[in-house]
């Protein structure tokens, strides 16, 4: 039996040899030498070793699904292997709903990074932020898992628990968090209105992004119509998503330009895609909010408006990935996510480990509302003169307080609250109404 199997698994390579020159001297590069198919060998060789002498039986399925996954792991951190359960999951979750936790990882130095928790999910309402370090699942040190296996083991029945064990930068040491899984339904996109700023919250780029972003301009225009002094667009925590996704969002502010260009190995493969006429914001002033945890898609968009000069870009530096992956269909067997070009701002910058810099840098803080204190104004003074003017505003009368901000209802996000008071100076400045918070 044992070399009935040598057999089958020399002609299985044979044949895959065959099929791997094919596929070489059809993209126009050299037959492969004889180095080719002795690695070829020696993977046959360290398969039939693992088959017969692995302390636990394994299948042949199981073999070459751990072997593509580990050739396709130590690419780099976003290149993986999907098997069927796995890729079908994949697909679920570009239509924005699945269940688990509701974070975006990756693979760093053998442990899991989270890129960010989603918004509204049982992670982001435990607490976990973006730049976290996973190290133990439910105790299991995730060192020697692949991304998939740590992804599925985060992956259970609604309603039970999981324990993250994380190290986090500024804590000395790790600490645990337990986190109830749950049905994550992504609401890709949302908005409100901020006196007479439009709030548009993008939280990841989905099949639903473009459509719910149409909604989005067209609810706030219906709301503030003329009065509208400007956009805050939130990308922060945003983990990115689906490419042509972030090429509509920056297409709809922008009238004209290249949006973003991807680069492979070959010259000829290049892309560009630029913008068509049209802004959804009728130029109104726009601030775009990024952070650590605002990735890929995310950077596509902040990077093109950037450049542009088409928005003002407010936080800390984003997440710094550049790179394209290509979803691979293998018949069959699921399929691969294959790192397949870098992307470039306009101004054919790459962002890869780098990010993009705000223009303006805004730490996150904590509010705190100060106790008053009642302080004396030249109408309190004994023998003060009277202001005979009869046209004083309403709102400012002799003696009290010219605060208009809600006391009952204090802004705390801090970079928001910055992002507003941007737009209302600029709306100010340019003659669309005041300045006053609401």
């Amino acid at each position: 039996m044992k070399i009935f199997r040598i057999t089958i698994l020399a002609v299985s390579v044979w044949v895959l040899s065959i099929g791997f020159s094919q596929s070489v001297l059809a993209n126009g590069h050299d037959k492969p030498g004889a180095d080719t198919y002795q690695l070829m060998n020696l993977f046959a060789d360290v398969f039939e070793r693992v088959k017969s002498d692995y302390v636990e039986e394994r299948s042949d399925e199981e073999i070459v699904e751990a072997a593509i996954s580990g050739m396709l792991s130590a690419m780099d951190p976003h290149s993986s292997f999907m098997n069927k359960s796995q890729y079908k999951d994949m697909q679920v979750n570009t239509r924005g709903a699945f269940g688990g936790l509701g974070i975006q990882v990756s693979m760093e130095k053998g442990f899991i990074k989270v890129i960010s928790p989603i918004d509204d999910t049982p992670a982001f309402r435990a607490g976990v932020e973006a730049g976290d370090v996973i190290i133990k699942l439910d105790g299991v040190s995730v060192q020697g898992m692949t991304l998939n296996e740590a992804v599925d083991k985060m992956r259970g029945k609604v309603g039970s628990d999981i324990r993250l064990t994380v190290v986090r930068e500024g804590n000395k040491e790790p600490f645990d968090i337990t986190i109830t899984r749950a049905v994550i339904k992504i609401t890709a996109v949302r908005n409100r209105v901020e006196g007479n700023v439009g709030y548009v919250r993008i939280t990841q780029f989905t099949e639903q992004t473009d459509t719910g972003l149409k909604k989005a301009m067209k609810s706030l225009s219906e709301k503030l119509g003329d009065n509208m002094q400007g956009v805050v667009l939130d990308l922060r925590n945003n983990p990115g998503g689906l490419l042509d996704q972030a090429i509509n969002v920056s297409d709809a502010f922008l009238d004209k330009g290249e949006i973003v260009s991807t680069r492979s190995r070959k010259p000829e493969d290049t892309q560009r895609f630029n913008a068509r006429p049209g802004d959804l914001a009728k130029g109104l002033p726009l601030v775009v909010l990024i952070n650590g945890g605002s990735a890929s898609a995310s950077e596509i968009v902040a990077g093109a408006l950037k450049d542009h000069r088409r928005a003002i870009l407010m936080g800390t530096r984003t997440f710094g990935k550049g790179s394209v992956q290509t979803i691979i269909p293998l018949s069959g067997y699921g399929a691969m996510r294959l790192t397949t070009a870098r992307y470039y701002t306009p101004s054919g910058r790459s962002i890869q480990g780098l990010g993009i810099d705000p223009d303006i840098v805004v730490e996150p803080s904590r509010i705190e509302t100060l106790k008053k204190q009642r302080q004396r104004r030249e109408a309190d003074l004994r023998g003060a003169l009277k202001n005979t003017d009869k046209k004083q505003p309403e709102e400012v009368k002799a003696g009290e307080s010219q605060e208009t901000t809600d006391p009952a209802k204090p802004v705390q996000d801090y970079q928001l609250l910055r992002a507003l008071d941007l737009i209302r100076g600029v709306a100010l400045l340019q003659g669309r109404g005041s300045a006053k918070a609401n």
